[in-house]
């Protein structure tokens, strides 16, 4: 042990990182698209885990806040969240269609099934599980009715009469850029067809269409990046709170010359003296390798460069003048109100950043629950 340096005697760091999630900014987020909403009801997009949060931390929560629609992408979701949701009457409504085999799992669980084509419509209408929703492929040619498909069915009168058919709904593929002319072409497309069908309540907007205005809002809305803290743009302005944030303790504090490298493949070499922290975090904890070399994080709400690759369990970070700061176990942070930024620098989107979030590092939930 060398009594010269304090550092010999520091305690020992914690050496895993931890995930961080605020249900309090998770419920002002849903409070502020409400409020844009106006007059829609707002349900909220809980597919995936909630964005990779945990959707049985965060459901009740939401539904504490009166949110009383929920969209999960399968019916194996829509099970589990009626079981955190302890049964109830919220309307969880599955968004990848129809399959028969599982049908017991949509009845026993009360879900809401979204048709997306003619022969899950068929399916569904020999034996109906309960209340339907009919997406209509406005523009995203991913799923729904087809516009030959919607008009056979528009041709078929009668098809839908005795379905309980409660909403018709399509989805933005440009919502992200208000000027994108995509929006009005859907809008007016999903009304034209609307018009033509039996009555329902109309659903279309996501939460960009939430912020492209009360034109596209419709009856209900279906937010999900916005509830977790972001848009899908990486430049426009939001006025939602940062949800989540990845910390990740300093395991060791380093000094370098000027020829030093870093990392795997030495992809860094240091051009001067600088100070250099290896922070536990990497790809396995689900901190994109994309970033090696241009994302940061914060340590001490300073900006803390990444300097060369990001690996499975550790990154390197330039703690050049905020050495007081990055002691061993002082947190690194990453995502938090950087998210989209970091996201911008890993080449992807606030989406896949929350979703591709580890297991590995604990998780500590802040705020009622």
């Amino acid at each position: 042990m060398d009594d010269a340096n304090p550092a010999a005697h520091a305690p020992a760091p914690d050496l895993s990182a931890r995930l961080i999630v605020d249900r309090d900014a998770l419920a002002r987020n849903f409070q502020t698209l409400r409020k844009l909403a106006g007059g829609a009801e707002t349900g909220a997009s809980i597919k995936a885990d909630a964005y990779g949060l945990g959707a049985a931390a965060l459901a009740p929560r939401l539904a504490r806040e009166g949110c009383r629609t929920f969209f999960t992408a399968t019916p194996e979701e829509g099970a589990e969240l009626r079981r955190v949701l302890g049964g109830g009457e919220a309307d969880i409504w599955v968004l990848n269609g129809y399959h028969r085999p599982q049908r017991a799992l949509y009845v026993e669980n009360r879900l809401g099934v979204v048709l997306n084509q003619a022969h899950e419509l068929a399916a569904f209408a020999q034996e109906p599980t309960g209340a339907c929703a009919l997406h209509l492929d406005t523009g995203m040619n991913r799923l729904g009715f087809s516009p030959r498909q919607t008009e056979e069915l528009i041709g078929a009168p009668g098809v839908l009469d005795d379905l309980d058919l409660r909403i018709i709904m399509s989805h933005l593929a440009c919502s992200e850029d208000p000027a994108h002319p995509m929006n009005a072409a859907q809008r007016a497309r999903f009304m034209a067809l609307a018009e033509r069908l039996p009555t329902a309540r109309l659903s279309l907007a996501n939460t960009g269409g939430v912020m492209l205005g009360a034109e596209y809002h419709f009856d209900l809305v279906r937010p999900g990046i916005g509830l977790y803290g972001a848009t899908a743009s990486l430049t426009r302005p939001h006025p939602f709170e940062p949800v989540v944030r990845l910390e990740a303790p300093v395991l060791q504090v380093r000094a370098l010359k000027a020829g030093d490298t870093i990392g795997y493949g030495a992809s860094f070499t240091a051009e001067r003296e600088m100070i250099a922290a290896t922070a536990a975090a990497g790809y396995g904890d689900g901190l994109p390798r994309a970033l090696s070399g241009k994302g940061f994080a914060r340590i001490g709400g300073q900006r803390a460069p990444i300097l060369g690759r990001v690996s499975m369990d550790l990154v390197v970070l330039d703690v050049t003048g905020c050495e007081a700061k990055a002691r061993a176990g002082a947190p690194a942070v990453f995502l938090g109100a950087d998210l989209t930024g970091t996201a911008r620098d890993a080449d992807t989107l606030p989406y896949e950043l929350l979703t591709g979030l580890s297991q590995r590092p604990a998780r500590l939930y802040e705020g009622a629950p």
